[in-house]
């Protein structure tokens, strides 16, 4: 039986009902905007997502895989790095006519999602960096990884159990990072002028962004 199969069985009439009106990326992406994002430290399913309706971004990164892959793409996520002073961010990819967009569910307006334009990896990692920020306002972006194809995790029914997500993150962390800034280039980095700190802020749950432990 397939993934996307054994998945649906589990949902029930109307849950399965509203899945498939996912019949875009844009489309579940607008199902993450419309959730509140999540401030708890757990990992949820995409079964869970789907029926508890609150995500974070490796929630909503694991969820929008899942339903990407009922379009007929592979379940891929990556995982952008930032430096010790903000969280790591997720995205789900997808590729059309060659070209790599993403899904992803965050506190921040500009970290969610894009449009498939982007030649390779890295261009669509660098269309976020501007927006990849701290509540300090420090441009944090500094690598990525190599993406993640969740079918490793089939035998762990990844789409509907909690139980292989702790692993899915550690193994997150385990992949090859591709860097994608210099010293040189950090230490020139300029901060956030106010005018985009607020408006990529505009709706944020004050409650789930990360707490640096310097300050400016």
């Amino acid at each position: 039986m397939s993934s996307i199969l054994n998945f649906k069985q589990q949902l029930s009439g109307s849950e399965r009902q509203f899945f498939e009106t996912l019949t875009t990326p844009a489309r579940i992406q607008a199902f993450l905007d419309s959730i509140p994002y999540s401030t708890e430290h757990v990992y949820r399913c995409p079964l869970r997502v789907l029926r508890e309706r609150v995500a974070h971004c490796f929630d909503g990164a694991l969820f929008a895989a899942a339903a990407l892959r009922r379009l007929g793409h592979p379940p891929l996520i990556l995982e952008m790095v930032p430096n010790h002073q903000d969280d790591d961010h997720l995205l789900a990819l997808y590729k059309r006519d060659g070209y790599w967009g993403a899904v992803a569910k965050s506190n921040f307006v500009g970290l969610r999602f894009r449009e498939p334009v982007y030649r390779n990896l890295r261009e669509l990692v660098m269309s976020y960096f501007e927006q990849f920020y701290n509540v300090e306002r420090e441009k944090t972006l500094r690598s990525y990884s190599l993406p993640l194809h969740l079918n490793a995790f089939e035998k762990q029914n990844w789409m509907a159990s909690d139980a292989p997500l702790e692993r899915i993150a550690q193994r997150l962390d385990e992949i090859r990072k591709v860097p994608v800034l210099t010293r040189k280039m950090i230490s020139n980095l300029s901060w956030v002028d106010e005018r985009s700190y607020r408006a990529g802020l505009s709706g944020a749950n004050q409650a789930g962004l990360f707490k640096p432990t310097h300050k400016r």
